[in-house]
């Protein structure tokens, strides 16, 4: 038997080249972000089409609306606050409300804990308010819906709105930690 030797060929074993080596990876990789990109921009709600119609006054309405019933939520949420408060003569800030038949509002012993406490009114249109605090280092003001200072006389109502009645620390000195004061909140027609 006769062996049979064959010469290698050097050209019988290539690698054959795939489709995906690195150069072809990235641009694969590129197209395909490219294309995941246009995809998602043409599903989503703000697409080409939606914005080139011409803009009507709903949208803004709704925002304002949204805008509006955010801030009633939130005074909601504070009046309530303040209604508790007004139980402790410690917390501010507090509700005040007129008894039936009587025209003053007296809090005794209240607590200052910080430099001001605010005190929320709803008086109706014409009437007048003034504030009496027994202790001179106190400051009456009120800050909504204008700027007045109580020092000046009383404030006569123009509108039925929340108001709110500031009674700040206006001492030489530091105020102390638990400042205690009087104030009579005078509503008259």
């Amino acid at each position: 038997m006769k062996k049979q030797y064959s010469a290698k060929n050097n050209n019988t074993y290539k690698p054959t080249k795939t489709f995906l080596q690195s150069n072809n990876k990235r641009i694969v990789l590129f197209g395909s972000v490219i294309f995941s990109l246009l995809f998602i921009s043409g599903c989503s709600p703000d697409s080409v089409f939606e914005d080139s119609m011409p803009m009507t006054e709903a949208p803004s309405n709704n925002a304002d609306k949204t805008l509006q019933e955010a801030e009633e939520i939130e005074n909601n949420i504070r009046n309530s606050y303040a209604r508790l408060a007004s139980q402790r003569s410690d917390v501010c800030p507090k509700l005040i409300q007129e008894d039936v038949g009587s025209q003053v509002i007296k809090r005794t012993s209240e607590v200052m804990v910080n430099d001001y406490c605010d005190y929320f009114l709803y008086p109706q249109e014409g009437q007048n308010i003034s504030v009496k605090v027994n202790n001179s280092q106190i400051e009456a003001l009120l800050i909504v819906p204008t700027l007045y200072n109580f020092a000046n006389g009383d404030y006569q109502v123009s509108s039925y709105d929340k108001h709110v009645i500031r009674l700040a620390y206006n001492g030489a000195n530091y105020k102390p930690e638990n400042f205690i004061y009087d104030v009579a909140v005078t509503i008259a027609n």
